[in-house]
């Protein structure tokens, strides 16, 4: 199985970008489509960005399209999310997820594996 460490969260100002990092081990993560979840106080998981394993598709909600992105370098056997033009409803803890199977995945329940998470904070 892989195992994912997040990385690259903290705390910034509205109209900052960041770049989390999420780090496989185990196995390549070129085996895993991949994708980034977040997490505010009180809600639940929601989706953010999904990756093919190639990297060749991906698909984000409106909520962030056009602001995030995902990319991965299966050399490096680490996935990103580039964060632009952050807002304070950005603010959760991000989660990084490894899904066996060759879909864009864009719920919870369809990944096998999750990192511990990241915070970002976005201050107003």
């Amino acid at each position: 199985q892989v195992q994912l460490v997040e990385s690259g969260g903290g705390a910034v100002q509205a109209g900052d970008s960041l770049r989390l990092s999420c780090a496989a081990s185990g196995r390549p993560v070129s085996l895993y489509a991949m994708g980034w979840f977040r997490q505010a106080p009180g809600n639940e998981r929601e989706f953010v960005a999904s990756s093919s394993s190639s990297g060749g598709s991906t698909y984000y909600p409106d909520s962030v399209k056009g602001r995030f992105t995902i990319s991965r370098d299966n050399a490096e056997n680490t996935v990103y999310l580039q964060m632009n033009s952050l807002k304070a409803d950005d603010t959760a803890v991000y989660y990084c997820a490894a899904l066996a199977a060759q879909m864009l995945g864009t719920t919870t329940r369809a990944y096998d594996y999750w990192g511990q998470g990241s915070q970002v904070t976005v201050s107003s």
